[in-house]
């Protein structure tokens, strides 16, 4: 069975993400190493450093992963922009390897300014240069929701990035509710399979390292990012059932990023209710 986890707080110290993963049953997590609305770069004490990765031992929870602040883009034509993009990457992925995190999840950004070939090189570029100032940690392309002129609304452009980078440090995350948005059907066994199909030939299954497993508030194609709490949304429990078991995904975590039925994001029982449609595909 596929591991199950979701998006937590890290709130006080960095360790405490386990203390609420633990809480929802989570069996993974993905954290804000900095408020995700600025470009800070905090120095985390080596003794938070320390209890992090003994509390990442000890509970067994993993793999885990820090997404980027919602600032980043290496598309953007702005390079004061993609110059503080790239450093804070850099940073993240310095981080990553202080705590034994797998590494980090980033959304590519928008070329709006620019063409969408030029943006695609600056990218590619943009990723060496992390790549090679940083060791271990993997850097993870997130899908987009495909509004506006965001790079990696598709399989096939994320994996142009991806051969043109060729490096085994690249991989990726996909968003179910941003491949929903952008077009692809999930709501079938049928879809669902149509879409790993694509998955592999244009990325490789094996260089797919997390899903984020959001049902959708908006229709197929709206090209709106609007997640919503298993089996509420358009993409609905027949397939999140087909999803997670796929047998090319069953040794892919799936992390939840929902409202969750508080508001207050992803909780015990839509974890549960995940796990739940494991064995009934």
């Amino acid at each position: 069975m596929p591991k199950v986890g979701a998006h937590v707080s890290a709130a006080g110290s960095l360790d405490l993400s386990f203390n609420r993963a633990e809480e929802l049953g989570a069996e993974c997590t993905q954290i804000f190493i900095t408020p995700p609305q600025q470009w800070v770069q905090i120095s985390h004490p080596e003794e938070e450093i320390q209890k992090y990765r003994a509390k990442a031992q000890e509970s067994g929870i993993g793999p885990n992963f820090i997404h980027a602040v919602y600032l980043v883009s290496l598309a953007t034509p702005n390079q004061e922009h993609l110059q503080k993009s790239v450093n804070w990457l850099i940073y993240s992925q310095k981080t990553a390897e202080k705590l034994g995190i797998g590494g980090t999840i980033f959304h590519i950004g928008s070329y709006k300014g620019t063409t969408q070939e030029q943006a695609i090189g600056q990218v590619v570029q943009a990723i060496k240069a992390i790549l090679s100032q940083t060791g271990e940690a993997n850097l993870i392309l997130e899908n987009s929701a495909g509004a506006g002129n965001l790079i990696g609304d598709t399989l096939e452009e994320l994996g142009q990035i991806i051969k043109a980078v060729n490096n085994p440090r690249l991989k990726v995350c996909l968003d179910t509710q941003h491949a929903f948005a952008s077009g692809y059907d999930l709501r079938t066994k049928e879809k669902v399979e149509e879409w790993v199909e694509v998955i592999n030939r244009e990325i490789g299954v094996e260089k797919l390292v997390a899903i984020h497993a959001n049902d959708s508030k908006t229709e197929l194609g709206s090209k709106k990012d609007r997640h919503e709490n298993i089996g509420q949304g358009y993409i609905g429990l027949e397939g999140f059932r087909a999803l997670i078991n796929h047998p090319k995904l069953q040794n892919v975590p799936f992390i939840l990023e929902i409202p969750g039925e508080a508001g207050q994001g992803p909780d015990k029982n839509n974890v549960e209710l995940l796990k739940s449609l494991w064995g009934k595909g």
